[in-house]
């Protein structure tokens, strides 16, 4: 992929998994983890462009990416 999609993602700490979760809400599924928010968000990226390859191999729709979507 040339270029790098710009979806929202959501880090946060989660106890169960003893780890930063990275979730990218619209990408159904497309989640990452790691040690720290920089390892979750570079895990986060890789797993944006494995989803998008995987959509089109499958010839699934990719949605764009729409922005801010969560409020604070």
């Amino acid at each position: 992929m040339n270029m790098q999609p710009r979806y929202e993602i959501i880090l946060y700490w989660s106890e169960q998994d003893r780890a930063m979760i990275a979730e990218v809400p619209e990408l159904p599924g497309c989640a990452a983890d790691g040690a720290t928010y920089q390892e979750a968000l570079a895990n986060a990226e890789v797993v944006i462009g494995e989803w998008i390859e995987t959509a089109q191999a499958l010839g699934r729709p990719i949605p764009s990416p729409r922005g801010k979507l969560m409020y604070a």
